[in-house]
């Protein structure tokens, strides 16, 4: 049951790349790709942190769907 998401559209909107990201939410440019890559699935505190930079819920960016 995979974690989708749409940071990576999110980021484009606000133009900002991943190392910008990573600081704005206090963890490696590394950890954004993987995140982007849904090679890593963020912690719930992180996923809030992405929320409140779009100023969007996480249901906005982040989508749990079932196999």
């Amino acid at each position: 049951m995979p974690l989708y998401n749409r940071l990576k559209e999110y980021r484009a909107k606000i133009n900002v790349n991943q190392q910008e990201m990573g600081q704005l939410v206090g963890v490696s440019r590394q950890t954004i790709s993987q995140i982007e890559r849904g090679d890593y699935s963020p912690s719930v505190s992180l996923a809030l942190k992405i929320a409140k930079v779009f100023e969007a819920s996480v249901e906005d960016i982040f989508s749990y769907e079932e196999d």
